[in-house]
């Protein structure tokens, strides 16, 4: 492990950078089974946990040493990609800029001289600069978007829940997302397919039963996007023209422009640091600050303490305040399909950003943070690069849910400006469909499968020959068991839902597009007592799947600890090597 204090240097972007990166050695050619993200490498930021290293949320004296993954760390890893190591950030996660840390201000991918933007900040840095395939970044206030915009790749913001949050120092836990930093649309879904999943050991973990992604539809071939009223550049007139040719680009993908009000948005968003909200932050680091405030440095100090002012009626008041202006802007969703706004409105210098941190970072945020609290989705695309060689950025803004339409149109978008991958110069790939939301989805079944028809086991075969893809990796919901049925060649599990009250548990599984022309010879080779039903997804949306006959399972060892078959058959074997 390598630790980096080199100002304004490409090895800034890390904190720790590991000799040889942290692969899960049940996953990926370890048994040879193909993972959604098997050969995929990437880094995560140093305020999210990595068993066996230190986690400084770039502050040195706050070091913790955890013993077990974040959440979101364990399922990437299972999902087959490799950890190369620790990124920079700013403190605490607080900030926009990327110049506040002890460790060094990380720069812009494609002019040193200026702000990589933050606070996930070196996590943008080294997708951009190609050094890792994606990146973990968090976001409260922007620090998913406004570096990707800052450094032409994309910055994926789930909505808020989706990804477990559960090992991650909190910013403002209430509004914390774990967002993607990837070079392509498509890898970004990737990752958020293999991350994705409900955690009741994060509080704010949401398991979407009622809005599973996949039932959101693409949005129509004629949208509307809506446009804030008043837009500010802070005088750079290079991100204004780069803005308006966004939106013309938008017009030729087949949208048309409304305009909506921005200042209920602009109300909510000074909420977040004008208010007694600020007080969350406060309170995510209370007992360290308490005891160590000379320890944290300016101006992510000042801004911490101004949580120690407020009481709890002032909380009370600030949060209803934000409830009335949600219920404000509702509407504007009843006239829109899309909210499309600047990821950040200018470029700075890491010079001028020290002259005037505060200022100038909250001009970077003029545009990100009331999404988090009003339950958006969000998705920054890169758009161009402007006459000065930086790179210009829009965010895609949907409802909570909208995570994969608001892909599907991001990846649209991405792909027609002719842009290269980050900072690489390598071109884009060609675009990939987007789950559930192209059209050549209709001619295709998707069908969940448990056991032997998994990547890299027998009987995977009867659906590749067939022309099936792997659309993701996921689990069941909550309400399954798995049991290996005996005397079956090759060796297969049987699946069975729980009745209410009865104890379950969420089992891997692979969903594939099969096509449909297809299905018919595929379902004639499933032996009894085995059959093609529905299955429950752990995102509560339902897919044809494999199930069990009743009366086989009599007899049959319950595997369920294992949490999917591949773990199962991988545990006959001692895996060679360990984490």
């Amino acid at each position: 492990m390598m630790v980096h204090e080199e100002n304004g240097s490409p090895a800034a972007a890390w904190i720790a950078k590991f000799a040889s990166p942290v692969v899960d050695a049940r996953a990926g050619d370890a048994l040879g089974f193909a993972l959604p993200l098997a050969g995929l490498r990437f880094a995560v930021k140093d305020n999210i946990d990595v068993a066996g290293v230190p986690t400084t949320a770039a502050c040195p004296a706050f070091e913790r040493h955890p013993a077990a993954h974040a959440a979101v760390v364990q399922r990437l890893l299972e999902a087959g990609a490799s950890l190369a190591g620790k990124t920079n950030l700013d403190q605490f996660a607080c900030g926009l800029n990327g110049t506040r840390s002890p460790y060094g201000e990380v720069p812009n991918a494609f002019d040193a001289r200026y702000v990589s933007g933050g606070s996930s900040s070196g996590s943008a840095y080294l997708v951009a600069a190609g050094e890792v395939d994606f990146a973990l970044g968090t976001d409260t206030a922007g620090s998913g978007r406004v570096p990707a915009g800052l450094n032409n790749i994309v910055g994926l913001k789930p909505s808020r829940g989706l990804l477990s949050a559960f090992g991650v120092v909190p910013a403002a836990q209430s509004a914390d997302c774990v967002s993607i930093f990837a070079r392509t649309v498509a890898t970004a879904v990737d990752v958020l397919l293999a991350a994705a999943g409900h955690d009741a050991r994060d509080p704010y973990s949401r398991d979407f039963s009622h809005e599973p992604l996949l039932r959101r539809k693409p949005l129509p071939a004629h949208f509307n996007f809506g446009v804030p009223d008043t837009l500010s550049f802070f005088g750079d007139a290079a991100a204004e023209q780069a803005f308006n040719d966004a939106t013309a680009r938008l017009l030729a993908l087949g949208g048309s422009p409304v305009v909506i009000a921005y200042a209920p948005l602009a109300e909510a968003a000074a909420l977040l640091y004008e208010s007694a909200l600020v007080a969350e932050r406060y309170a995510a680091v209370r007992a360290f600050f308490d005891a160590h405030a000379d320890d944290v440095i300016e101006p992510v100090r000042g801004i911490l303490a101004q949580g120690q002012g407020y009481t709890a009626a002032d909380v009370f008041d600030a949060q209803t305040r934000l409830r009335a202006i949600a219920q404000k802007v509702e509407p504007m969703w009843r006239h829109i399909d899309v909210l499309v706004v600047p990821t950040a409105p200018t470029h700075y210098t890491r010079e001028q950003m020290r002259a005037d941190p505060v200022v100038l970072n909250r001009n970077l945020g003029a545009y990100t943070n009331f999404v988090n609290l009003l339950d958006y989705a969000a998705l920054s695309v890169p758009s161009s690069l402007r006459a000065d060689g930086l790179p210009f950025g829009i965010t895609l803004i949907g409802p909570c849910a909208s995570d994969l339409a608001l892909a599907e149109l991001g990846q649209r978008f991405h792909h027609a400006t002719g842009l290269a991958q980050g900072a690489t110069g390598v071109p884009l790939p060609a675009p990939r469909a987007i789950p559930g939301m192209a059209a050549a989805d209709a001619d295709m079944l998707s069908i969940a499968v448990v056991g032997a028809h998994l990547s890299g086991m027998p009987l995977n075969g009867q659906l590749t020959e067939r022309g099936a893809t792997l659309l993701r990796a996921t689990t069941t919901s909550t309400a399954y068991r798995l049991h290996a049925l005996p005397g079956t060649v090759p060796p297969k599990p049987g699946l069975q839902r729980m009745t209410p009250g009865d104890e379950g548990a969420a089992i891997a599984l692979e969903v594939w597009a099969v096509p449909l022309a297809q299905v018919g010879s595929f379902l004639a080779l499933i032996p009894p007592p085995l059959g093609l039903g529905s299955v429950e997804l752990a995102d509560g949306s339902w897919v044809k799947g494999f199930i069990c006959e009743g009366h086989a399972l009599a007899g049959a060892q319950d595997v369920t600890s294992h949490g999917g078959w591949r773990a199962y058959v991988a545990s006959l074997t001692p895996p060679s090597s360990s984490l």
